[in-house]
């Protein structure tokens, strides 16, 4: 393109407020945002006479608005389209099934654009978009000459519905019919993904895992960057603690196929009397297959953001079954917390098998099991593999992030 990537500030559009906004806080920080493109957000006009209200009686649909602010970036960078934002979230609320979500997706994806290529875009020299919601956006910034960049967040749809479809089969009766069906909406979705890799310069990906969903789904493999996410390595957790009793393992996400939840399940049967196990999250299954659930797994049910680490907390190990991921957040989490995580390859995470933990098949239950049964009967084992975490998640925390991701825009 006509810039130099070296020196360019970037335009970000954000639908939502994925990782805090951690791009447009990074960028800032190194003086290269030029503009933040967003929907609901706090940090800006009539939303900020919301913290009046006293927060110990905030509901709490209002506090993860609230929760919506960028964090040390200047109100004058931000451009925000609050009551698109808002109605994103109410009809999302409303969706039953996939296609449900892919219908929004498309509609406020195409609206969310419009949107953007309208504003003023500031000093920038070149966009950075996510998925699903940026291919106007992209071929807008190719038309003024300016440099672009697609963050793909999750393994390119075709692989998560092929994944998800065997699941269904393997599970008839847990997600509706039409969960991963064949509606135009969904070639429309997929098509826009290859939209978006084709009329960018760099795609940037959180695990090798869905960089060899995008190559093998048509995305050029020298425009692709693997970049993995970090997490707050201040965030204070208690060290993991030696106890005469079951192992503790903890999962959290929510419940339902593609987190592998039957998986956990089964493991949890198969260590009865030896391990308990919680999880974590909301349902997102038939109501009538809850049953399947059982009793051996403990489901919480979601709890807020600032009492996960409480959870970390409580567990010896952290298991996390997923069949479909980007990179998941939470087993940077759980190396923060010091706990050993056990997750597949498709979860994206940063683990290191027999180091930090252990990397097991999806669907390998007997994997899981034995793994848990070496931390289970190996206590040093456990604290050696705990404090492994911790220094990895020192090696893999936001900064590390922040130098990988301008490194990957500078390539």
């Amino acid at each position: 393109m006509g810039n130099d990537p070296g020196k360019s500030s970037y335009m970000v559009a954000q639908l939502g407020a994925r990782m805090h906004y951690a791009v447009p806080r990074i960028l800032h920080s190194a003086g290269r945002l030029g503009r933040l493109c967003t929907d609901a957000c706090a940090a800006k006009g009539w939303p900020r006479l919301l913290y009046a209200w006293p927060k110990r009686f905030r509901p709490g649909t209002l506090q993860r608005f609230l929760n919506r602010s960028p964090r040390d970036i200047p109100a004058r960078l931000i451009r925000s389209n609050n009551a698109l934002g808002l109605r994103f979230a109410r009809d999302y609320a409303k969706t039953k099934v996939a296609l449900d979500r892919v219908r929004l997706f498309l509609s406020i994806g195409d609206e969310f654009e419009d949107w953007v290529i309208r504003q003023d875009w500031g000093p920038s020299q070149g966009v950075f978009v996510y998925n699903s919601a940026g291919s106007r956006i992209l071929r807008e910034a190719r038309r003024r000459g300016m440099r672009g960049a697609v963050e793909q967040t999750i393994a390119p749809y075709p692989i998560e519905r092929g994944i998800l479809t065997e699941e269904r089969r393997r599970f008839p009766h847990w997600e509706s019919e039409d969960e991963f069906g064949t509606a135009p909406e969904f070639d429309e979705f997929i098509a826009r993904e290859r939209r978006e890799w084709a009329d960018a310069d760099v795609i940037l990906c959180g695990s090798d895992f869905v960089r060899d969903g995008v190559v093998a789904e048509g995305g050029d493999p020298l425009k692709t960057r693997v970049v993995p996410y970090g997490v707050d390595s201040r965030i204070d957790s208690r060290p993991p603690q030696r106890h005469s009793g079951p192992l503790r393992v903890l999962t959290v996400g929510v419940v339902g196929l593609r987190k592998g939840a039957m998986y956990a399940v089964e493991a949890a049967r198969r260590m009865k009397g030896r391990a308990e196990f919680r999880w974590v999250g909301a349902f997102k299954m038939n109501p009538a297959a809850r049953q399947d659930l059982g009793t051996d797994v403990n489901f919480v049910g979601p709890v807020p953001r600032s009492e996960i680490f409480a959870q970390f907390d409580w567990a010896d190990v952290y298991l996390l079954p997923s069949l479909v991921e980007g990179s998941a957040t939470s087993t940077y989490e759980a190396l923060t917390a010091a706990r050993p995580v056990i997750c597949t390859p498709n979860c994206g995470s940063v683990i290191r098998d027999g180091v930090e933990g252990y990397i097991v098949p999806i669907r390998d239950v007997d994997a899981i099991v034995a793994r848990l049964e070496r931390l289970a009967d190996d206590a040093d084992l456990r604290m050696a593999m705990g404090e492994a975490a911790r220094r990895r998640a020192a090696e893999m925390d936001y900064n590390a992030y922040a130098r990988g991701l301008i490194e990957a825009l500078d390539a």
